[in-house]
């Protein structure tokens, strides 16, 4: 019962209840002021005290410098030929895995992606079908933006693809299959008259040298010696074009064993690793599972939009794949929950494009 002329002595102690010591390393919110004038470079950085996501992105920028630095590394001889035994890129202290769905290419990232390819920041690409297949279509016919509510029976009518707010003219794919099919006929050619044993990386290779354009991400992997690795390499047009080419000429084999050895390997000899992932789904888990076979990846920072209340491996947190034994127990992963297309440009621009003389300059020949 509460004293006359004073509040209740319960509501008090609840009300009021004393702080105890704050979590290691808290720091004062405190966001970019913009008194000073417009500087990019301070907004950015003001990220990490700013709160919510934009903590997170400065989270994921700081995890992506530790893992350029642990790429700068020296190796020892030893470890220099250990590291060899992952695959064909020169190796170094940390094998960088970027994952992208397909929607990433269709948008501008596209070129962000290229940037890192081009001057071999990263050293294994895994996308889908679609990743491949509209990079190089955008070689043959550009891609144009549209608006998210135009209506699906108006465009298939004028013979128009929606991807979001992007739209793609139809016969931008009827020049893909001009472009593909003599490729396609070759490949058997060489299958059955060189023995030659197609991958879907190593078909992508050759895609990526076909194309001959340094608008290509395809391109640069190849001259690069970077692996594409795309394990659904049919779920798209280039299936479409396969299976097509298949009742002209059938014998097509695509050994998607070959690269699931290369992919693993390139995780189990690394000294250490790094997961750039943005989106979900395959790449997402062809990556994490690939670094299952080294008891999981040094560094990791995902980028995408999903929830885990579903159960989805595209929503999981990093935390789930610690479980799994795909991220270290002593790692410090981060998720940022936001759109790729706004976020990995500026992830890059304070990471790896800061950082550019110290990586190796373009393969100057293919």
């Amino acid at each position: 019962m509460a004293t006359p002329g004073q509040a209740p002595a319960a509501a008090l102690r609840a009300v009021l209840k004393p702080s105890g010591p704050l979590p290691g390393e808290s720091l004062p919110v405190r966001g970019y002021d913009f008194a000073g004038g417009p500087d990019h470079a301070a907004l950015l950085r003001s990220f990490r005290t700013t709160g919510f996501q934009a903590t997170s992105f400065a989270q994921a920028v700081a995890e992506i410098h530790r893992m350029i630095a642990a790429k700068l590394e020296p190796l020892s001889e030893e470890e220099r030929g250990r590291a060899g035994l992952g695959g064909p890129r020169p190796p170094s202290g940390c094998t960088i895995f970027l994952g992208f769905t397909s929607n990433l290419i269709s948008s501008g990232v596209r070129e962000t992606i290229r940037y890192l390819v081009q001057h071999n920041m990263v050293d294994v690409l895994v996308t889908t079908a679609g990743g491949v297949e509209e990079d190089l279509i955008k070689c043959l016919a550009p891609t144009y933006i549209g608006d998210f509510s135009l209506r699906g029976q108006d465009l298939r009518q004028s013979g128009i693809n929606r991807i979001g707010n992007l739209l793609v003219p139809n016969d931008n794919y009827c020049k893909f299959e001009d472009w593909l099919m003599p490729i396609l006929e070759q490949m058997v050619d060489e299958q059955e008259m060189q023995g030659v044993r197609w991958t879907p990386s190593r078909m992508i290779a050759r895609l990526g040298k076909e194309i001959n354009n340094p608008e290509s991400v395809c391109y640069w992997a190849q001259k690069n010696n970077i692996p594409v690795l795309s394990p659904a390499l049919t779920d798209g047009s280039l299936g479409d074009m396969i299976f097509f080419h298949s009742y002209k000429r059938p014998g097509l084999v695509l050994d998607i064993v070959e690269d699931l050895r290369l992919i693993n390997t390139q995780a189990i000899f690394a000294r250490k690793t790094g997961m750039i992932i943005l989106g979900g789904g395959l790449v997402k888990h062809h990556i994490a599972n690939a670094n299952l076979m080294r008891n999981g990846a040094d560094f990791s920072v995902y980028v995408n939009t999903a929830q885990e209340f579903d159960g989805s491996d595209s929503g999981a947190r990093p935390d789930e794949a610690v479980s799994w034994g795909k991220i270290r127990m002593d790692a410090t992963p981060v998720k940022v929950y936001a759109d790729a297309s706004l976020v990995f440009p500026l992830l890059v621009a304070e990471t790896f494009a800061q950082r550019a003389d110290a990586f190796p300059s373009e393969t100057a020949a293919d």
